[in-house]
């Protein structure tokens, strides 16, 4: 796998120098919380408290966004991912979609 990609949501790194911009890309998750998860949210909603069953697929689904971003930034030969931003919308109805993008560039 090599040397691991670095992530940032910020537009710099600290002592290091952007040597080259190699484009904007973007990384996605389409998670669902399946029928057992539905229930336990909709208990949860009625009892009020975190929706934790939720927070976990789109924990999950923040993962794997991040890690497809990493593999897009490493098809293109780029060592760093910056201005990293993370977009979380339900389509339909239980589908969770996060998408990451952010500048893949190469350090120095």
């Amino acid at each position: 796998m090599g040397e691991d990609i670095v992530l940032a949501t910020m537009p710099m790194i600290p002592k290091r120098e952007v040597d080259q911009v190699l484009g904007v890309i973007y990384g996605s998750s389409t998670r669902t919380r399946g029928l057992g998860g539905r229930f336990i949210s909709s208990i949860e909603s009625i009892t009020g408290g975190k929706g934790t069953a939720y927070a976990e697929e789109i924990e999950k689904a923040r993962k794997e966004a991040l890690e497809d971003l990493k593999n897009e930034a490493r098809k293109l030969g780029a060592n760093a991912v910056l201005s990293i931003d993370f977009e979380t919308t339900e389509v339909l109805e239980g589908f969770i979609l996060v998408s990451a993008y952010g500048t893949a560039v190469k350090l120095i």
